[in-house]
């Protein structure tokens, strides 16, 4: 993951070429905006993007104006789940190719680099770091649900042979659960159990089953996210909804909805001497929670933030013919992204990964 240095002037866009891009202004303001193609400087990459994967960070930016802690300061582009073409390489960029397909790293520390030895390595932890479709610096970093996007060079990643651009752009999100099932050290023949089937929880459960897991149980409180859920490896699902209760005594647990109420029956739901992954974000607010079995029932309870190489991980495993097609129920054009996030966000609409289309051609 290559570095930055803040406070770096930000390039113009040149060129008399035009481009559209999903920006959002505001809470509930999300507009196609008509920008300036980009030029890559030296070291960078302009890509030719096709495919987008709406996140629960862009629908927090259109509905609330904010993600987490990060606020709009000004219009940001949305979109860190992206792929495209290679349409020109800077100056001393070598080993890519114009047409090539990629998808990127969305990451970039701002800084050195370095960090304490007890977390060497971890650049997911490091506490600065630009990452796309992100209003958490000024000026915010612009994703890449554009037409066109200058990248830094070390945060391409080709696509492997016989991997299409709509399924490269979900290599981020698929290394974010590689990571979190890679937060304990071997699943191989250990039952587990997923609870929450968002597109994560989802991808939680291929990347468990990818990794060897003996059976894996999930858990919604939607039919539909428990259909994806199935088609994405789980052995055995479990309706909430309906008054299905979670599994007792599962030796590995993903909790990957980031309700606090469910911390107390997912919880419960673990071994004695067990391992509880929280991958959902869970609230940055005071919120109850039953969290009794974590000390009684000596319960290891890890997180799970992002990822690190992963994204490496993630594509290899795609090349192997790990299907994340599944995932996908919706697809828009760029023109209709109030839309695609309208549906991304409604719980009633029966979505798991909802896909924006960049490119006309």
């Amino acid at each position: 993951m290559n570095t930055i240095t803040e406070g770096a002037p930000v390039r113009a866009a040149l060129g008399d070429h035009r481009m559209r891009a999903v920006v959002v202004h505001g809470p509930g303001d999300v507009r196609v905006d008509e920008r300036a193609r980009p030029v890559p400087g030296a070291g960078e990459v302009l890509l030719a993007m096709e495919w987008g994967g709406i996140c629960g960070s862009d629908i927090a930016y259109w509905k609330k104006g904010a993600s987490g802690t990060a606020a709009l300061a000004h219009p940001l582009v949305l979109g860190h789940e992206v792929a495209g073409r290679v349409a020109a390489l800077g100056a001393g960029v070598t080993g890519l190719h114009e047409g090539q397909p990629v998808t990127v790293h969305p990451a970039q520390l701002v800084g050195d680099g370095v960090l304490p030895d007890r977390i060497a390595g971890r650049t997911n932890l490091y506490p600065r770091v630009r990452y796309f479709g992100s209003a958490a610096f000024e000026p915010h970093t612009d994703g890449g649900f554009s037409e066109y996007r200058t990248v830094a060079a070390p945060q391409i990643r080709p696509l492997p042979d016989g991997v299409g651009t709509e399924q490269g752009a979900l290599a981020e999100p698929l290394a974010v659960a590689l990571h979190a099932v890679g937060r304990v050290p071997d699943l191989r023949g250990r039952t587990v159990l997923v609870n929450g089937c968002g597109p994560i929880g989802s991808l939680v459960v291929a990347a468990a089953r990818h990794r060897g897991a003996g059976g894996v149980v999930a858990a919604d409180l939607s039919s539909s996210s428990l259909a994806v859920a199935r088609a994405m490896g789980a052995d055995e699902t479990r309706d909430l909804s309906g008054g299905a209760a979670l599994p007792q005594d599962v030796d590995v647990v993903f909790e990957a909805s980031g309700a606090p109420a469910a911390l107390g029956p997912v919880l419960r739901a673990t071994a004695r001497g067990g391992t509880l992954v929280q991958v959902g974000n869970l609230p940055g607010t005071a919120a109850p929670a039953v969290l009794g079995d974590l000390v009684t029932r000596e319960i290891t309870w890890i997180g799970s933030y992002r990822f690190v190489e992963e994204i490496d991980d993630a594509l290899r495993a795609l090349r192997d013919g790990l299907d994340v097609t599944p995932l996908i129920t919706h697809r828009f054009p760029l023109e209709r992204a109030e839309e695609a996030l309208t549906v991304a966000a409604d719980p009633g609409s029966g979505s798991s990964k909802v896909m924006l289309r960049l490119t006309d051609t």
